[in-house]
């Protein structure tokens, strides 16, 4: 054999055998899956510590920021800082205050973070220190590199990852050994594969088209999908993309124009566009919306098949954005509805789940668990009486356009006394129209009938009906879907002040009490007042009198409702009626006939749900422990035959009113709390784990209806809880992201552990 063949060989030889920490650290696959499975679970979204965005390259190439997002307390409102959208390069984002992560190598930010972390690890297992702040509300440092000394001296448990089991030694070896190197951060940007490419093409032609009906069509569509993780051929890909306004048309790479709102003066031409979604998933900011060929259709022939035309699209302005139905009027309302309708739990989620991640402003003014239908279009005045709609549309104005502090009572009064106008007129109108009946609830499919549940500062919606009949209902018509979408999702600044966040809130009450006030429509007359009392008691009823607009007590239901109990019998034969509508039927919580236990389950499962529903439905008085179970617990029970079953325990706390924006402790009623029992996640925020094998579900249920005392539950969190100490939480934590995978794949992302509880 020739020698200089023998030397290749061996070369070739010496060439394998190297070590493999020989090859550079790729950010991509080495990197990031660890941030993904570690970091990425507090660090993402506009209520990561400071800032630091640890879901993708240029998160972390921007660095952090000692500037919070979330602050109800500002006079004036902050610079906004959205990735992707409001710098593009490193130093753009020095400009805006934001101080590098990764500059150092050995001696970076995240490196020095890293090793505070490691260094003072909590013990494997134990409950953390009760004088270690781990709520969303404690002060972030957030240290220069010039400031870690001094920090850390102080604070030598706020090292990374925080407060939690953490990094591996492999993996904080190979973080290290990255960070040594430069942290390069290499990497691809997600782009969209020919058949996505192709249906984007056919969205953009549309939303682009010339003359003002297309135009303003594009727009109204633009306003309504601006948040949403679009998604093609049922999600197969793992593709998202969001609708941005570009100064490039169709072909050319996207140049996004930055405005603080959506219906802002975009300042230049543009077109609409879509482009991926970069970064990981989390399932927060994650609210789906399916794009297809039949709902290009379906948008051609709601919007485009009628004669209805426009001279011109309106401008921009405070006034615009104020009052949506005059910005849009030309579009038939009855299209707008209709569009919302179809994919009622979209918008629901919107202004329910988030992406503001810490919805406080939203949630403070609702209760903790509700239903919310909808009222037909065939019957909605708003849709088909034109002379009724030009005298209310300017009464649907929507506060939070201005901001000086000074003028927000004034402010404040007028848009009440609009709203309040509003409600006099149509209450007056309706009153002219045919009773209310089974007909008058919409029933086009299954986002009819949708569940909200509320967890403090965070809150979900789920098709279906779920858990026991609830204290109120919510009944939305076309004006109060709208009104609480643009106020609640287009017009609402998470950078703005304090007075724009007030009028936010102070807006959105009176639309839950719209709600409410349509719903009792259905109920019996001389049952009305007594039921709208039970929603508004004590401090409620100043409220009923000082803000609310009276409800009709006379015009009759057009439903045979007895006097005694008329919601409960309402629930039980809307259940009946819309069986095939509920997504999500519930017999763990309504069991009426002892078969506790989903029909179509495994006799497996069936065993388990029928031991597990002892819990569900339970208030305080008759289940202890509901007194000390965070909002959302989360439930894990591996099977004896292989694979685990997942369940939400989700703590519904009651209160003598939500009708104010401070003081709603003194509101709580503990003692009328219940829990509700499903088997999915239906949180973005566990508060808790429990993991148990499917032969101590019997022990665990018999051990949480016997617990009186704290010492009592602790024992039961030893026995089974995943503390955050835990060597298994993150295994078993990420594994509910997974449970969400399997049942449904377009829907999961990383869940957020910042509201995680020390039990």
């Amino acid at each position: 054999m020739p020698i200089p063949f023998l030397l290749l060989i061996l070369l070739l030889i010496l060439l394998f055998s190297l070590p493999l920490s020989a090859a550079p650290v790729s950010f991509t696959r080495d990197v990031q899956p660890i941030l993904t499975a570690k970091c990425v679970a507090c660090h993402a979204c506009y209520d990561a510590p400071c800032q630091l965005n640890l879901g993708s390259g240029a998160g972390l190439a921007r660095g952090a920021s000692k500037v919070p997002v979330y602050n109800g307390t500002r006079t004036q409102a902050e610079a906004t800082t959205r990735l992707f959208v409001d710098a593009q390069t490193e130093q753009g984002w020095r400009t805006r205050g934001f101080h590098s992560v990764l500059e150092g190598g050995d001696a970076a930010l995240v490196a020095r973070m890293l090793a505070l972390g490691r260094a003072h690890a909590p013990l494997p297992g134990s409950k953390l220190p009760e004088d270690l702040d781990i709520g969303i509300r404690r002060d972030n440092q957030c240290p220069t590199p010039g400031e870690f000394d001094d920090f850390a001296a102080r604070q030598p448990s706020a090292g990374m990852p925080f407060a939690v089991s953490g990094l591996s030694d492999g993996e904080y070896a190979l973080l290290q050994r990255w960070l040594a190197e430069g942290a390069p951060l290499d990497g691809e940007p997600v782009v969209a594969n020919p058949s996505e490419a192709a249906q984007i093409e056919a969205w953009e032609a549309l939303l682009n088209r010339r003359g003002a009906r297309e135009q303003l069509v594009a727009r109204w569509l633009y306003e309504h999908l601006f948040l949403a993780h679009l998604y093609f051929d049922k999600g197969a890909s793992g593709h998202f993309f969001e609708l941005v306004r570009s100064r490039t048309p169709t072909g050319e790479a996207v140049d996004v124009i930055a405005t603080r709102r959506p219906n802002d003066d975009p300042g230049t031409r543009f077109f609409y566009r879509l482009r991926p979604v970069q970064g990981v998933i989390v399932h927060k900011t994650h609210i789906t919306y399916a794009l297809n060929p039949r709902k290009l259709a379906r948008v051609e022939g709601l919007f485009f098949a009628g004669d209805w035309t426009t001279d011109a699209v309106p401008g921009y302005g405070p006034h615009r954005r104020a009052n949506p139905f005059e910005t849009f009027a030309a579009i038939p309302a009855e299209a707008r509805y209709r569009f919302m309708l179809d994919d009622a739990e979209y918008f629901v989620r919107t202004f329910i789940r988030g992406p503001v991640c810490r919805g406080q402003i939203a949630t403070e003014v609702i209760r903790d668990h509700f239903w919310t239908l909808f009222q037909d279009p065939a019957h909605d005045l708003y849709l088909l009486d034109a002379e009724y709609r030009e005298q209310v549309t300017p009464l649907l104005a929507l506060p939070g356009q201005e901001d000086d502090l000074a003028r927000l009572p004034l402010v404040w009064r007028t848009y009440r006394a609009k709203r309040n106008g509003y409600e006099a007129a149509r209450r007056e109108a309706y009153s002219h129209t045919p009773y209310p009946s089974w007909s008058h609830i919409w029933a086009g499919n299954d986002n009819a009938l949708l569940t909200i549940f509320r967890q403090h500062d965070s809150a979900s919606v789920r098709k279906g009906l779920i858990g026991a009949v609830p204290q109120t209902l919510w009944w939305m018509d076309f004006p109060l879907l709208e009104r609480t979408y643009y106020a609640l999702v287009v017009n609402f600044d998470v950078f703005g002040n304090v007075s724009h966040q007030a009028q936010t809130r102070l807006y959105f009450d009176l639309i839950r009490n719209g709600a409410e006030q349509n719903f009792l429509r259905l109920m019996p007359a001389a049952q009305r007042q007594a039921i709208l009392g039970d929603w508004y008691q004590y401090s409620g009823r100043l409220k009923l009198w000082l803000d609310y607009e009276g409800i009709d007590r006379t015009t009759p239901s057009g439903l045979t409702l007895p006097a005694e109990n008329a919601k409960a019998v309402f629930a039980a034969r809307l259940l009946e009626r819309y069986g095939t509508l509920n997504a999500r039927p519930d017999p763990l919580n309504r069991c009426g006939d002892g078969r506790c236990y989903r029909a179509k389950a495994s006799p497996a499962l069936q065993r388990v749900d029928q031991r597990l529903s002892r819990l569900a439905a339970r208030p305080l008085a008759e289940l202890a422990a509901i007194e000390f179970l965070p909002e959302a617990t989360l439930l894990r029970v591996e099977l004896d035959g292989g694979g685990r079953e997942v369940y939400s325990l989700l703590r519904n706390r009651a209160h003598s009113n939500v009708a104010f924006l401070l003081g709603e402790s003194l509101r709580y009623q503990p003692d009328k709390d219940t829990l509700t029992l499903y088997p999915e996640v239906l949180s973005s925020y566990p508060n808790f784990l429990f993991s148990l094998r499917e032969g101590e579900v019997a022990a665990f249920v018999a051990a949480l209806e016997q617990a009186r005392s704290a010492g009592e539950f602790e024992r039961i969190v030893q026995r089974w809880g995943v503390r955050r100490s835990d060597p298994r939480f993150w295994s078993l934590f990420h594994d509910l992201s997974a449970h969400i995978r399997e049942r449904e794949p377009v829907e999961a992302g990383v869940l957020d552990m910042n509201r995680y509880q020390n039990l």
